[in-house]
């Protein structure tokens, strides 16, 4: 599944020659904000000749708008959002110049607006009219692109995904989460699970988790038949492991130990392949690929050693 939200604006709407706005595109859930907010960032600025957008809208999320208390959290400009912004000028989607550019979304979106005002009427339309996007506490960055007296914005929260040097903590965090799961009874789908023993880490079943997530997120697909038809319990048998009983949970644009297996938890084959008595060893991997709709990619493996007995994947 692509990473995360968002929103990408493409109606237009004109006003009347003597009006605000000549023409924007607005948020469906778009506030008007209060003119008093405005008018205090209008005369602090009154002295210049046409104030930097970044900074106006700054100073928006700092004093709030729109009944909306102000935030002390700045935008910082970034240049992957000004070329994501020039691709949205020059007609691509929002996710797709994301991808483009290789920049990875917690959330995102786009306005679209065009305004004789230069920045300080820019800064006037954001006010009145998408108060709860440039006030969203979770954007912390923006791009943004000019042609002519139109303006496109795009504002978003990065999303923040374990690097290579942090595999062997986040290996210990799901670990750690799934023996808390498995601590407890639990049904999962049709299936009821008593509380059973705790798994731990085994190098080889992580090899082969690593393989797997590299290969989905080099390949661009999400599947647990490898690219050249492998199979969990083959990879497996590959990495070295001798298995009885072999299982596999795969997630994708997750970013967080957390969010992998709380999903994994609220589906039935990933929590009954969790929650499995007999399973003792489990590996975890990960391979991030911003160019990739799905950025991350995971592959959760479980086994228990001895002579093959079966392999179970969730369909």
């Amino acid at each position: 599944m692509p990473a995360r939200r968002s929103k990408d604006h493409r109606g237009l709407t004109r006003a009347p020659k003597g009006a605000h706005p000549a023409r924007f595109i607005r948020h469906g859930f778009a506030r008007l904000a209060s003119a008093g907010v405005l008018a205090l960032l209008l005369t602090a600025q009154s002295g210049a000749a046409q104030a930097a957008l970044p900074d106006s809208i700054n100073a928006i999320r700092l004093h709030g708008c729109g009944g909306r208390a102000g935030i002390n959290r700045p935008l910082a400009r970034a240049r992957k959002l000004d070329e994501a912004a020039r691709r949205t000028a020059a007609g691509a989607t929002l996710r797709d110049a994301l991808l483009a550019v290789g920049y990875s979304a917690e959330q995102s979106a786009v306005i679209h607006l065009a305004t004789p005002g230069g920045d300080l009427g820019t800064a006037r339309l954001l006010e009145q009219h998408f108060c709860a996007q440039i006030a969203e506490p979770m954007e912390r960055e923006i791009g943004i692109a000019h042609r002519g007296e139109d303006t496109w914005i795009i504002l978003a929260a990065p999303l923040q995904t374990p690097q290579p040097q942090d595999a062997p903590a986040v290996s210990r965090r799901v670990l750690e989460l799934v023996n808390e799961a498995r601590a407890q009874s639990r049904r999962c789908g049709r299936q009821s699970f008593s509380a059973t023993t705790a798994l731990k880490l085994s190098q080889a079943l992580g090899n082969a988790a690593l393989a797997h997530s590299l290969d989905m997120a080099t390949r661009d697909y999400f599947d647990h038949t490898g690219a050249d038809g492998s199979s969990p319990a083959s990879r497996v048998t590959r990495a070295g492991y001798a298995w009885r009983t072999v299982g596999e949970n795969l997630a994708a644009g997750v970013a967080t130990p957390e969010e992998a297996v709380s999903g994994w938890l609220q589906s039935a084959a990933h929590c009954q392949n969790l929650m499995d008595p007999r399973f003792t060893d489990m590996g975890v991997g990960y391979i991030v690929n911003p160019k990739n709709p799905s950025v991350i990619f995971w592959t959760q493996v479980f086994a228990q050693a001895g002579s093959p007995s079966a392999a179970r994947a969730p369909q």
